[in-house]
């Protein structure tokens, strides 16, 4: 628990890159001067600061993050570091610094709001603390953009200096739950200047498991978010297990539990255990020098926290009292000094807790006090680090009992210090991280009051040779794990240690496989069961590509797809955005159905076709606003599709620079002429108001091919990849296996299982029909004998006629074009 850092840990290791680090606040507090106005430095305490600032330092690195005050001019300087300041930041030039300034109100929200008010309690388990705001989520979102602006900011600085040698890219550092979303920015917009770097993420704090994360209304964001970075640590296996279990299962990614792997938009996330230690050899040196404070005979029992209801104080005091009452032989003998750091002052349930404790120890201390003994000296305040060393060395017993902690520093320091003979015990809750490699502490569990008043009793009784053989085994395995050992660990795991290392382990995970579908397919379909197979075109067929003409379905695809298509089994439906003949026209295969303008348009095996009405007052208008479009935006590659039912405006051609202008004129003009405007792969779609989309279009599908019972008759697959197929998949939400087609950007999904590429999408298409084609033949294939009724019942056609498509040059049809473009499938 550190409030100054008065020395320079030492660094054992350096980077090949620059490192960029985006922390909430900067590694230093601005303060202004009360006397001449000025802004001054303030060191900041933490193991984070001693750690990474000298190897930014070195590596010419740049800091981003809020200063600690809300300032006027924004564009005030920071000062330059005082000439006889010897903290680690000391190096850090001004000119290495990118300060966050926001209103101080949205800060507040996004800080105190959502930050403290919701993901602290809830990422520490206690979600019945948590407060889920809209307006708080909001604010976080915007400061987490404005961190990205700036960190871009930041590596467009360092491309202009190139100060660093080496050919590496810059470490792009993001710490915390204060900026889980930034890293997905940071990634796109450093892809669209042509920026390179590594990202990687580090929490501080637990991470829940996934009955508690899920609670989350925007859990999946915060996800996707995180996943933007190439590495993501935390402190100990559990949390990355934790974190990995909720990829798998409210993101649908693939994962590797085995090698701490997820699997994103085609993309491999590493994740790592990375146990954050001390600057160990520096308490050591503090300890040492300290002078003595505790005037006393009695042996100490010492707790150091902030006062926070994470940290479990109330327990910790009524266990004590336990303690007293259950073995009173200790009375006279002992005392329990707690150190409380005041936190959060301006927050009603704090200052509850705060109250609670006065409370509590002014009960306790009334009930066994003696004339010459009061059992608990309370410290509500702040200790400097030379005081702190001698309260640490000088205890008998380390109290470290948190309801719920990260890692938990304290318990490190205590061992650090404790240099004198015989040493003191360390007691430590099971639900600090710092327990999972502390193995030689007294484990407490917080909750259990008698249990602990036993522990805490057997740490005061327990014998001196005992008490050696831990803390000696204890302060061997701290000294090797330091704080400089966890910045060596993360630029290893980054690769991007300077010393030779061993082999940083599996960093990809293989192609996806027939053989991954096996554990979430084979339940749900069966061996008896029909299947009704829906899939999206563009993106999830065939590859995106700059123009429609180009993205045509891989030979390997329409082969299996055919085979599929002559399985009695096996119902198959292509739903696209595409107008009707055109899709028929690019799968190429008979017997199966095709839907048109998602959904619109539907094309059955037997040849009927079924047209969704269009408003009359609308037909006229569809040319109107296929003239405006092509008029006032189709320019700077930009262009009009003319589906029929549907006009595409697209805009992946246009310079990125340009497209937000574009896109917001388009819309402006859809919606004035009375359509929706919606959003698709780098394009805008004009749909007529009409209450249909793939959801409709899909049931209508099924319960045209099987009945009005479809839903007890068949199994169902949808996948596809854009907004368009979220309808089907939230229609179709616990009747049918969905996936989604996604790049690594933050998308919200209804689907149940994420896959990267159409490459995926293959691949489960293949195992389908090895699936099927392990079944014994059936004489009963699919008709439409039992549907054409109801069918026939809502026939519908439409019929007019508009311009065939926009002026545009349309490119030859090239096979091998189909890898990256837009299309509203």
């Amino acid at each position: 628990m550190s409030v100054t850092r008065n020395s320079v840990s030492r660094s054992a290791c350096n980077s090949k890159a620059s490192m960029i680090v985006v922390s909430n606040r900067l590694p230093f507090i601005l303060k202004r001067n009360d006397t001449t106005g000025e802004l001054e430095r303030k060191a900041s305490a933490g193991g984070l600061v001693t750690a990474v600032a000298p190897v930014v330092i070195r590596g010419n690195g740049i800091w981003v993050g809020w200063p600690g005050i809300h300032l006027d001019n924004p564009n005030e300087k920071i000062p330059e570091s005082n000439p006889d300041d010897k903290t680690p930041t000391a190096g850090l030039r001004s000119s290495k610094i990118v300060a966050i300034h926001a209103e101080p109100k949205l800060f507040d929200s996004y800080y105190n709001g959502c930050c403290n008010g919701t993901f602290w309690p809830l990422f520490h388990s206690m979600p019945d603390r948590a407060t889920f705001i809209a307006d708080h989520w909001k604010a976080y979102i915007k400061i987490n953009e404005e961190f990205a602006e700036k960190t871009v900011h930041a590596l467009k600085l360092l491309q202009a200096n190139k100060e660093k040698n080496g050919n590496s890219p810059p470490i792009v550092w993001v710490h915390d739950y204060h900026l889980m979303l930034a890293a997905n920015w940071i990634r796109q917009r450093a892809e669209e200047d042509q920026l390179k770097c590594k990202l990687a993420f580090f929490l501080h704090i637990p991470f829940p498991p996934w009955d508690i994360f899920r609670i989350f209304p925007w859990s999946d964001e915060v996800l996707q978010g995180i996943l933007g970075c190439d590495m993501v640590g935390f402190h100990i296996t559990d949390y990355c297990l934790n974190f990995i279990d909720c990829c798998q299962r409210n993101l649908g990614c693939r994962v590797d539990r085995k090698n701490l792997l997820v699997e994103l938009g085609g993309r491999t996330i590493c994740v790592r255990p990375l146990p954050i230690g001390v600057p160990f050899d520096r308490f050591v040196t503090l300890a040492q020098n300290a002078k003595p404070v505790l005037s006393t005979s009695q042996k100490v029992i010492l707790g150091v926290d902030r006062l926070d209801y994470t940290k479990g104080l109330v327990q910790r005091l009524k266990a004590f009292e336990r303690l007293l009452q259950k073995y009173p032989e200790h009375i006279e003998k002992v005392i329990l000094l707690q150190i409380s750091v005041p936190s959060r002052t301006d927050v009603k349930e704090y200052q509850d807790l705060k109250e609670e404790m006065d409370q509590l120890v002014g009960r306790i201390n009334g009930r066994f006090t003696t004339p010459n003994w009061s059992p608990i000296r309370y410290i509500y305040g702040c200790v400097g680090q030379d005081e702190l060393a001698a309260f640490y060395r000088d205890s008998a017993v380390a109290l470290v009992t948190p309801l719920r902690d990260g890692m938990n520093l304290v318990a490190k320091e205590f061992v650090a210090c404790q240099i004198n003979k015989p040493p003191g015990v360390l007691i430590l809750s099971p639900f600090a991280g710092a327990a999972e490699m502390m193995h030689e502490a007294l484990i407490c569990n917080p909750y259990e009051l008698d249990d602990a008043a036993e522990v805490i009793h057997r740490a005061l009784i327990m014998p001196e040779d005992e008490r050696t053989v831990r803390m000696n085994q204890l302060r061997r395995r701290e000294q090797v794990n330091d704080v400089d050992n966890w910045m060596k660990s993360f630029l290893k795991a980054m690769d991007s240690l300077e010393e030779e290392t061993d082999d940083i382990g599996t960093t990809s995970m293989q192609p996806v496989t027939i053989d991954d579908f096996d554990e979430y397919l084979s339940k749900y379909i069966g061996y008896t069961q029909k299947l009704a197979l829906l899939l999206d075109y563009d993106g999830t067929l065939a590859p995106i590509a700059p123009h429609p003409d180009l993205a045509t379905l891989p030979l390997e695809t329409k082969h299996t797809l055919q085979r599929l298509s002559n399985m009695s089994d096996v119902y198959i439906a292509i739903i696209s955005g595409r107008n009707v003949n055109n899709v028929k026209e690019m799968v190429g295969i008979e017997g199966i159905t095709y839907a048109g303008n998602h959904g619109l348009e539907i094309l059955h095996p037997d040849g009927s076709k079924f047209v969704h009405p269009m408003p009359i007052e609308l037909q006229d208008k569809v040319v109107e606003l296929l003239k405006s479009l092509q008029e006032q935006v189709c320019r700077d590659g930009a262009w009009v599709e003319n589906k029929g039912a549907l006009l595409t405006f697209h805009f992946r051609e246009t310079p990125v620079a340009k497209r937000a202008a574009l896109a917001e004129t388009a819309r402006k003009l859809i919606a004035a002429a009375g359509f929706t405007p919606a959003p698709a792969h780098c394009a805008i779609e004009a749909r007529p108001p009409v209450q249909w989309n793939k959801g409709r279009a899909s049931i209508y599908i099924l319960r045209t091919a099987f009945g009005l019972d479809w839903s007890e008759r068949i199994r169902i697959i949808y996948a596809g990849d854009d907004d368009t197929d979220e309808d089907a998949m939230l229609a179709l939400k616990g009747m049918a296996a969905t996936f989604r087609i996604a790049s690594s950007n933050i998308t919200k999904t209804s689907a149940e299982r994420r896959l990267s590429s159409p490459d995926s999408v293959l691949a489960m298409l293949k195992w389908i029909e090895r699936h099927f084609s392990r079944r014994k033949p059936r004489a009963n294939s699919l008709t439409y004998k039992n549907a054409k009724l109801a069918r026939d019942t809502i026939q519908m056609h439409m019929s007019y006629q508009l311009p065939a498509r926009s002026p545009r040059p349309t490119p030859p049809r090239t096979p091998e074009v189909a890898s990256s473009g837009s299309d509203s499938s």
